[in-house]
């Protein structure tokens, strides 16, 4: 830069969200698209962004173009709040963004960002959650050429998907898909979901919110609208199969810190110079465990009164 260069002083020369506004109406047609036609991968214009591709751009395009001065967003990574990429990503939205309201509580936001996980609070009508996503099109396991795949979707061909999960049957007695469970939705187009577990495949169907799923390097937007079903790609025989989180005795792991034994669960190694400590398991929504401990310690408080 020329050392003699001043960025502008005034808030009115920058677009309010970083991207221009022409820039932002462009993806805000193409989310149109994506909810009018559930499932369906809408190509975009995607642009450059002040970070790596793969570190979020397509979500975070997606969070730049609807977002509004009234908005209070959560932006998540893994379920936690205080990730790296969740603290950049929340950064830049505030400085983009200003006076722009941020939160950590699922049910006060409006707008969540998230990346691989869904938050375990139950979503209402009035938030959109946005899902950063890497590869959108879970027929690339199958088929390396992209317009033959597209032939595959508008045809609803996934005979060789389905094929790809039979083999995993016979070679491992299961599937052993553990992320980006492939997810036919509204009966007919078949989506990557995103990393998220298996756990929170389910959390799509039928949901109240608006799910919005951007993959900035793939140039891609595609959606759940609220109340679509959902359904994780399996076979008539072979129910779908989540997380479950229990020992070799059949006793589901609780979280260490909260209590909770009804969400999805971090495996907490001990570090070798712990010696002697056992690993523990603890949840992964951050503010989901933080409601927990509330209540939990609110409970005894009650009790010892």
């Amino acid at each position: 830069m020329n050392p003699g260069y001043e960025l502008p002083q005034d808030e009115a020369a920058y677009s309010f969200g970083f991207l221009d506004e022409y820039a932002k109406r462009e993806v805000r047609r193409c989310i149109l698209k994506a909810i009018s036609i559930p499932g369906y991968q809408t190509p975009y214009a995607s642009r450059e962004m002040p970070m790596g591709r793969g570190f979020g751009t397509g979500g975070l395009q997606v969070t730049l173009s609807l977002i509004g001065p009234d908005d209070a967003l959560k932006v998540i990574d893994q379920g936690s709040d205080d990730s790296v990429n969740a603290v950049s990503l929340r950064q830049f939205v505030e400085l983009t963004c200003p006076g722009i309201d941020t939160t950590e509580s699922t049910q006060q936001a409006t707008l969540i960002q998230s990346r691989h996980r869904i938050p375990e609070t139950p979503l209402t009508e009035a938030q959109v959650l946005v899902l950063q996503v890497p590869y959108p099109d879970p027929l690339v396991l199958v088929e390396p050429s992209e317009a033959r795949r597209k032939v595959m979707h508008g045809e609803g061909d996934y005979s060789r998907l389905l094929t790809k999960l039979y083999e995993d049957l016979v070679h491992f007695d299961e599937i052993t898909i553990s992320h980006r469970y492939p997810t036919r939705i509204n009966g007919h187009y078949v989506i990557d979901p995103s990393p998220i577990p298996r756990y929170d495949v389910p959390l799509l169907h039928q949901s109240k919110a608006l799910v919005l799923l951007g993959a900035g390097r793939e140039k891609k937007i595609y959606a759940v609208p609220p109340y679509t079903k959902a359904e994780p790609l399996v076979f008539d025989d072979v129910p779908f199969r989540t997380e479950d989180f229990t020992d070799t005795k059949g006793q589901r792991h609780t979280c260490a810190r909260c209590g909770a034994a009804d969400s999805f669960l971090d495996e907490i190694i001990p570090s070798e110079e712990a010696s002697g400590a056992q690993k523990t398991w603890q949840c992964s929504d951050s503010d989901y465990c933080n409601q927990q401990l509330a209540q939990r310690k609110r409970l005894t408080a009650e009790e010892n009164a």
